[in-house]
């Protein structure tokens, strides 16, 4: 449930898409487990981004798809940030025009990046609600947690609104742990309980021997975090004590890229580091952390911010994070894509978990409901990763479909080429038992891109060994350490890092993966559907994509011209 706002929505509509608003379709009802404890102070400081619009997009994306394609002959000639920046950064006239403005209201204090298509701002609450009108910041808090953001929509001059995306620091609530993460510690009921998923039983199912370790001097990987999830190093240490002990591995994170907290380590964060670095074994190891320390930061965009600022990165990321496609601007998440597609030029692979919700579900009233995508999985312009379970949970067995594996089809954006005919094909290979069309958007992106188990992990998280964690939290990680290590083969034979893998995976038309035909995730639980979404299938479907690695075949297929 949301708090209403004292406006209506279906009134303003048309006026807020022509009057100056750059995120009319934003959702900004406030949930209602954040309580509002008062407008904010008008000298209270806050942070704001100026996300100003950039050149060339178009170019970028064809960019992106040249270095991506293995038929091209341009493929992983992926570019510097330098380069990056040449191309996609805003234009002088769009850069004098933000500037003006700010500094007509007194706002001098900002910070741009390397790209210069980012300006983070400081400004009082007071010059805030007039240079963004409509706004009005208000503190929320929750479980300890507090915020600021605004309670309205805002709007901008109409001299620069064709100069700006959007504006962070506004809207965007975070999501709670387990809503953020997408793949939190689910207990299950004691009969599908195993002995557990660990290192050993991940490298036994995969394939990977105690020979399958990095040893390139110039590879790395990273996982990111936010709000407060925080990894211990005695923790890694003593997950590696106990779990690594039959293949050479680092004990220590190489890098931490924010500030850890003092508090108790976090779960996420915990699963996250010590599965990276125990399939991606021996390899260099960063982790970013973005608490959101200051209330009008989002976290997620702040690392982002980081990643155009940055010229030295590590090759793969892997991050737990998504939000309801249907709570974010399309002006928000279409800048995003392009920031992932920044990425993906400089030859970064982005692995966002698929989510644990199966397909969603959101009540549009009257008794009908729908399917509710997830973002960022559903960009056509990142890595998606599902989930699975052994078929016998006692054995290291194939694997099946894990009923939370988020899945699906975007409502924002459509089908890339790279995926049509592989969607196209399941399609209509089921087409019997697909769910009422009503549901989804069968001509929208179709994520995940493929899978690992996700069900039962154990984790070391504040000296306690931990068990039964699961979520696709857990395939993430595991599938960036894999292709970290591929990463590793390629740049010991002077090739190119993977980058972004979408277009040369679905060209392997699931060669090198264990194929996943059996399960079905959960949806709305009504009549129509009765809590089912899709369901497992031969080739790629939207609850495991292609299926789950088999490390040296992957390997192989990867390392080929």
């Amino acid at each position: 449930m949301r708090t209403l706002l004292t406006f209506s929505f279906s009134l303003l509509f048309c006026s807020l898409v022509w009057s100056g608003y750059l995120e009319y379709d934003q959702d900004v009802l406030i949930p209602e487990d954040w309580t509002q404890v008062g407008r904010v102070d008008p000298t209270e400081e806050l942070e704001l981004t100026f996300a100003l619009k950039q050149q060339n997009v178009d170019l970028l994306e064809k960019t992106l798809k040249l270095v991506s394609d293995p038929d091209s002959a341009h493929y992983g000639k992926h570019l510097t940030l330098e380069e990056v920046s040449s191309l996609v950064r805003p234009s002088d006239l769009t850069q004098k025009v933000v500037r003006r403005w700010l500094q007509s209201h007194g706002i001098t204090n900002c910070l741009t990046v390397h790209t210069q298509d980012f300006l983070q701002c400081t400004v009082t609450a007071e010059v805030a609600e007039t240079l963004l009108a409509g706004s009005k910041f208000h503190r929320y808090t929750r479980d300890g947690q507090t915020l600021v953001r605004s309670s309205a929509p805002y709007s901008v001059n109409d001299d620069v609104h064709q100069h700006l995306d959007f504006v962070g620091g506004l809207h965007r609530l975070p999501p709670k742990g387990q809503d953020l993460i997408r793949g939190s510690a689910h207990k299950r009921s004691k009969e599908r309980l195993h002995l557990g998923v660990t290192p050993t039983v991940l490298r036994t199912r995969y394939n990977m021997t105690a020979a399958d370790v990095g040893t390139a001097q110039n590879n790395s990987q990273a996982v990111a975090q936010f709000l407060e999830q925080y990894y211990s190093p005695a923790d890694l240490s003593e997950f590696m004590r106990m779990y690594g002990q039959s293949f050479q591995h680092q004990s220590q994170v190489d890098r931490v890229i924010g500030t850890q907290g003092a508090g108790k380590a976090g779960l996420e964060a915990s699963l996250d580091i010590e599965y990276i670095m125990s399939t991606g074994a021996n390899i260099s190891t960063w982790f970013f952390t973005n608490p959101g320390r200051h209330e009008s930061q989002e976290p997620f965009l702040q690392w982002m911010v980081l990643l155009s600022n940055m010229s030295d990165l590590p090759w793969v990321h892997t991050i737990s994070y998504g939000d309801d496609e249907d709570s974010l601007s399309a002006a928000y998440m279409m800048r995003i894509n392009a920031e992932f597609m920044k990425a993906g030029v400089r030859g970064i692979s982005l692995l966002f978990a698929s989510g644990d919700s199966g397909a969603g579900c959101k009540h549009l009233g009257g008794g009908q409901n729908s399917f509710r995508p997830s973002f960022p999985a559903s960009s056509p312009y990142v890595t998606t990763v599902g989930g699975t379970s052994f078929k016998n949970p006692f054995k290291v067995t194939y694997e099946v479909t894990d009923y939370i594996s988020g899945g699906g089809f975007s409502n924002v954006f459509k089908m890339p080429d790279y995926q049509a005919s592989a969607v196209e094909a399941y399609l209509k290979t089921v087409a019997a038992t697909l769910p009422p069309q009503s549901y989804y958007n069968a001509s929208g992106r179709a994520y995940p891109d493929l899978a690992a188990l996700s069900d039962n992990y154990w984790v070391v998280s504040n000296r306690v060994p931990i068990p039964w964690v699961s979520g696709t939290s857990a395939s993430t990680p595991v599938v960036g350490g894999m292709l970290s290590l591929i990463n590793d083969q390629r740049l010991l034979k002077g090739l190119p890092a993977l980058g972004f893998l979408n277009p040369r995976l679905y060209k392997l038309r699931g060669q090198a993966l264990f194929d996943v035909t059996e399960g079905c995730h959960l949806s709305c639980l009504d009549e129509k559907v009765q809590g089912n979404g899709f369901c497992a299938s031969p080739s790629w479907d939207p609850v495991t994509g292609w299926g789950t690695p088999n490390y040296p075949e992957l390997l192989a297929a990867l390392l080929a011209e």
